[in-house]
């Protein structure tokens, strides 16, 4: 048992060590904080959905934009699209669990918001219909994926792609990227100053 944990962790360090060391997905994430923060300033909002876990991420990473990650700080517009039963149990029930999530942008959604989609697999079909559904509504996209991002990269502005097949490791990528990602957005809305004042 104490070899798989050291092995599991293994893999979870190595996944890790390879984003930090993909220049491109760093620059990626640092392009589209800076994006989604002079957003947010523009009175916009962000969006956030994925299936399962990622899922999971999405009501995360939404509670640290509403709430804080690092320091008190003026609320910032984030939501999930994963979070209210009647919604996604009347649009799956009445148009199919594909449209779950494009139905909420089509509702929702304005030109200048943004939408982050989560999958590990890049091919989730619900996802998949909602970044289609962005284009025809001027909404820019952000995919966090795994692999080789599946169906994903071309329906998105901004791809972060972590380099792995194992969805659990895809997946512990994806939270700590998303942590960083909410911080960086912070500092571009309320600057550097801004968080030394408030230490």
């Amino acid at each position: 048992m104490k070899h798989l944990i050291h092995q599991k962790l293994g893999n979870s360090i190595a996944t890790l060590q390879k984003v930090m060391a993909d220049e491109a997905l760093l620059a990626t994430l640092a392009e589209a904080a800076a994006v989604t923060g002079k957003a947010m300033l523009a009175g916009r909002k962000l969006m956030i959905a994925g299936n399962g876990g990622s899922a999971a991420d999405a009501q995360h990473l939404a509670a640290e934009f509403v709430s804080r990650l690092t320091i008190d700080r003026p609320a910032l517009r984030a939501m999930a699209l994963t979070t209210d039963t009647s919604i996604l149990t009347a649009v799956g029930n009445d148009y199919g669990y594909d449209n779950v999530f494009e139905r909420q942008i089509e509702a929702l959604g304005q030109k200048g918001d943004l939408f982050l989609a989560i999958s590990t697999s890049g091919n989730s079909k619900n996802i998949l219909k909602a970044l289609e559904g962005c284009r025809k509504l001027g909404i820019s996209t952000i995919g966090f994926s795994g692999g080789n991002g599946g169906r994903m990269p071309p329906l998105c502005d901004y791809n972060i792609i972590v380099p792995s097949v194992i969805t659990a490791n895809i997946q512990e990528a994806h939270l700590a990227l998303e942590h960083i990602f909410c911080h960086l957005v912070e500092l571009e809305c309320f600057g550097v100053e801004f968080f030394r004042a408030s230490k």
